[in-house]
Order: C-alpha cells, then structure tokens, then sequence
C-alpha cells in the first residue's frame, strides 16, 4: 500500500518488566468518577457515567519533561487509575468485564481548566480543553497476570513535593468493571485501548518548572516535568 506521506509511528505504553510496548488505539475517560471531585465541581455524586476521548498520540511516557499548554493560563493535574484493554468487547456485562483487561497504570489527565469552564458555560464540546497534544501522560502497564485486578489502592499526585491529591481506587463511583460495561454500550472496545477512569478530589493549577508526580499502591509512579519557561 502506498501512502501520499509516511503515516505517523504507533503511540505505545511500556509494559513493566519487559522491553515490549502495548500499542495504543484509542483513549477513554470517565468524567467525574469521585464522589469528592463531582462535589468540587459543582455537580452530584450520584450521576450515570459519562465518556470523553483523547488522541492515542497525547500519551506522554513516564520522566518526561513536557511544554506548558498552549492557550490556557489554567493548567490543572489530574491523577487516574489508567486501565489497558487486551480483548475485543461490546455490550458487555459488569460480570464479564474484567476479562478484557490487561493491564493497570498511572495516567494523569491534564486539562486546560480556564478553557473547560468556558466551553461547559456554552454547552459546548470539551476536545480543546482535554484533547491536546501531551495532554495524557501514561507510567508502564502493569499486565493483570502479574498484579490481579486491585480493588483497594492508595491514589495520590504531588506536584514540588506537595501533596495535592490523595484517596483510594476504592472510592471511585463507578468500579473498573461498571465504567468497561457502561462505555462498551457506546463503542466496541478493542486491544490498544485505554481508559482513563477518573480524578479524587483537590485536583489544582500546575506551572512551568513543576515536578508532578503520581503514585498508585501496588501498581506505579509516573513522573512528569513541566518543562520551565
């Protein structure tokens, strides 16, 4: 096959403990998945989940130093619990979903919260305050033959040392398997996917120059560096 131009490399994720990758195909994110973090915002605890997308290429790998966003003065950090997707599904049951993970990871979703709020007021769609370029910085997958499918995890970011987010997986509104149920209504999920499965609470303003840092208990750290003006 013959292309006008060579088509772009594959976004891929590190696979701990190995030198393989696993390729990228789409990205997923639950939207106010914490009952403390949809409180912050302004909204219930309590609503059905809800899906927004992110280009595979805005997945940044772990120690890297990235630029400040462009277009916005209010950069924020988000820390998730990332899940990888390793079997075709669609319309799946709660019951079956965890049969088509993985692997888990450290995400942050970073957003362009200024923006966000802008387009939220007019009702309007949200790519240009989540889609942009390294806009989903990723730490090494951790395949479920090693670490099980936790249910309890500590979740915390820092940024210069400082403690912003902390809570626990456990926390989430809707679990791992309920968020892979209610988004294989929607789409048909495949190998490559990722989904990014929400933020806790005391999500906050990064600048350039500082260090992020995430942690989930038993499956990563991801660092990242906002490269200073």
């Amino acid at each position: 096959m013959r292309y006008v131009f060579p088509p772009p490399a594959v976004p891929s994720v590190a696979i701990a403990g190995t030198d393989t990758r696993f390729p990228v195909r789409r990205i997923w994110c639950v939207g106010r998945n914490y009952a403390a973090h949809a409180r912050e915002m302004g909204m219930d605890a309590r609503e059905p989940p809800f899906f927004f997308a992110k280009p595979a290429d805005a997945v940044v790998p772990n120690d890297a130093t990235i630029a400040y966003a462009s277009a916005t003065k209010n950069l924020h950090h988000e820390v998730e619990l990332v899940v990888g997707i390793g079997q075709s599904g669609k319309n799946v049951l709660v019951s079956d979903a965890l049969n088509l993970v993985y692997g888990y990871a450290v995400g942050f979703d970073l957003t362009r919260r200024d923006l966000q709020n802008e387009v939220k007021k007019d009702g309007r769609p949200w790519e240009v305050a989540k889609a942009f370029d390294h806009s989903a910085p990723c730490s090494a997958l951790v395949p479920v033959s090693v670490i099980g499918h936790p249910q309890h995890a500590a979740i915390t970011l820092t940024v210069d040392g400082n403690l912003r987010q902390s809570s626990d997986i456990a926390e989430m509104i809707w679990n791992v398997a309920e968020t892979i149920a209610a988004l294989s209504g929607y789409v048909e999920l495949a190998p490559g996917d990722l989904i990014f499965t929400g933020t806790p609470e005391g999500v906050g303003p990064i600048l350039p120059g500082q260090v992020l840092v995430g942690s989930i208990a038993g499956i990563g750290t991801l660092r990242c560096t906002i490269e200073a003006c």
